[in-house]
């Protein structure tokens, strides 16, 4: 593909200011977004810098992927992009009155700035992104705020959201880590850790209930377990491990996977791609929005690590 004298002067001044020699640089991908590339003795991971989005994470140990991305993802400016970790914000799910603001808030389709990158000591790579708050996203939530995303790949894959409240009031916002992780077979697969939790069933008309028990897939799932800041775990059989989802920060988690009838309907999954994921999502949502006061920071952080079972 051809880019503008524009883009790749961009591009190379992104790599002369941050590369990071035999583990971090710059690339473009389908209709020119940027990715951080990252590979070090612990793992390798891709970053794209429109929505701050992780789009892969394996450690070195691991023989499957842990973040999932359907091979049919386009990438494409504006557009929000399909698996990975989507960034949730500064609302989750649909606005709560106007219809015609984006799914999920603005921060997931706009393109972040790098503001750093470093190697630590114990052999892990961190990249911080920072999101530049526009005129149009201000007219779409009325506030003036600093929104930063710190990501570290090693042997585990810490990533923080970090909201600062720059303005003379309190103000309130919800809030996701959407991630989509990769699983053998979603009908094989089940989420321990949220036995008793009461939750908002979005498949089930918004109807509520108490989980009882681990969380198993035999249909449409898509719920939003409230008040809930324990830590949870994917299990998986068949590729006999487990994905720890610890977080700091949460107290909501969100599960979802659409089943086969919805999954035709959204269209960009890939063939059968609704098997080979479950979204696990550390977040803020419903009676669980946060209020950030004037001149205060919340920050909401998730850890992921994989054990061998």
């Amino acid at each position: 593909m051809d880019f503008s004298s524009d883009a790749l002067a961009e591009l190379n001044d992104l790599n002369d200011r941050f590369a990071i020699p035999f583990k971090l640089r710059f690339k473009t991908v389908g209709e020119g977004l940027v990715v951080a590339d990252i590979t070090n003795v612990h793992a390798s991971a891709s970053i794209c810098l429109q929505g701050g989005q992780l789009l892969s994470w394996q450690p070195t140990a691991s023989a499957e992927p842990v973040i999932w991305l359907p091979s049919a993802a386009t990438f494409a400016p504006k557009a929000s992009i399909r698996g990975g970790i989507p960034v949730c914000w500064p609302w989750f799910s649909a606005h709560c009155s106007e219809a015609s603001f984006p799914m999920h808030g603005f921060a997931r389709t706009q393109p972040w700035q790098v503001k750093s990158t470093r190697s630590l000591d114990d052999g892990s790579t961190e990249i911080s992104l920072t999101l530049p708050i526009t005129s149009a996203m201000q007219a779409m939530w009325p506030h003036q705020a600093q929104l930063d995303l710190l990501i570290n790949v090693g042997n585990t894959l810490k990533i923080a959201l970090i909201t600062r409240n720059l303005c003379d009031s309190d103000f309130i916002l919800t809030e996701a880590l959407h991630t989509y992780f990769s699983v053998s077979d979603i009908a094989q697969v089940h989420v321990d850790g949220l036995d008793g939790i009461h939750f908002h069933d979005k498949a089930a008309g918004w109807t509520e209930d108490d989980q009882a028990g681990t969380i198993p897939f035999a249909a449409e799932v898509d719920r939003v377990y409230v008040n809930t800041p324990e830590r949870c775990t994917i299990v998986d059989p068949a590729w006999q491990r487990r994905i720890h989802i610890n977080k700091l920060g949460s107290q909501s988690t969100v599960v979802w996977n659409p089943w086969a009838t919805r999954a035709v309907q959204m269209g960009d999954l890939g063939a059968d791609g609704w098997k080979r994921f479950v979204c696990v999502e550390s977040a803020n949502a419903r009676e669980n929005a946060v209020t950030v006061a004037a001149g205060k920071s919340h920050t909401m952080a998730v850890e992921y690590r994989v054990e061998e079972i």
